[in-house]
């Protein structure tokens, strides 16, 4: 991606994970108070939001992977399931649903300098990779942080949500983080806080990252600056 034009409010980086959109069904109450919380903070800030594929996505990719179809055609199958959530999230803030979502990077920039909120899935096929990586890949394009909202409340040295002793880290550095994201074998649909290749990302171009959970309480103190808990990745 080239560097982006002149924009004059801040344009932040968001990745909404699927899990958090559609973790089964859909979970309309945290999406709705999320919308509250994003369009209150337009005053000062735009967001591109990336949408995960969730449930939705898991589901299609295990069932070509259990049928022996090829890892590309498993993550364009994900892909898809990106592009309908960000078309949903679309309709939930009202958008003018004529424009549809972006799948480029120059059709995101047209609609940012337009909007204050634009909404997007994958915007294109690349092997390894997850709408984290292509949120990092838009923060590198508008040079700025990346937030990554998911639903555990930051990085843990496991996984929280299968062991009760899983230690908080608030803060790590890029290289750090990168050893972890590494340590695990990429697969389309995988469930981690960001994947190897945004990981690389974020490090080689030095962007602060910064991983929330669902309480938006604390993504809202992250916006204004105040004390959040969470993890940040940075030197």
């Amino acid at each position: 991606m080239e560097k982006r034009g002149k924009i004059f409010k801040k344009v932040i980086v968001l990745s909404l994970g699927g899990s958090l959109i559609i973790p089964d069904e859909i979970d309309i109450k945290f999406l709705s108070e999320f919308k509250k919380v994003i369009s209150k903070n337009t005053k000062k800030h735009k967001f591109v939001i990336v949408c995960g594929g969730g449930s939705i996505a898991r589901k299609y990719i295990d069932a070509l992977r259990n049928s022996g179809v090829s890892e590309k055609l498993q993550s364009l199958s994900g892909i898809s399931a990106t592009r309908m959530n960000a078309r949903f999230m679309n309709y939930l803030f009202n958008q003018d649903a004529e424009y549809g979502i972006p799948h480029t990077a120059k059709a995101l920039e047209e609609y940012i300098k337009k909007r204050d909120i634009v909404f997007c899935g994958a915007l294109e096929y690349k092997p390894n990779q997850t709408s984290d990586s292509t949120s990092a890949e838009i923060a590198k394009y508008f040079n700025t942080i990346f937030i990554n909202l998911t639903n555990v409340q930051g990085l843990h040295d496991k996984n929280p949500l299968k062991y009760k002793n899983a230690k908080f880290i608030p803060e790590i550095s890029w290289k750090e983080f990168h050893k972890i994201a590494n340590g695990k074998k990429f697969k389309p649909g995988q469930h981690f806080v960001l994947d190897q290749s945004g990981s690389e990302i974020i490090m080689k171009n030095k962007i602060v990252t910064y991983i929330v959970g669902k309480d938006l309480k604390q993504f809202d103190n992250l916006l204004n600056n105040k004390k959040f808990k969470g993890t940040v990745i940075r030197n």
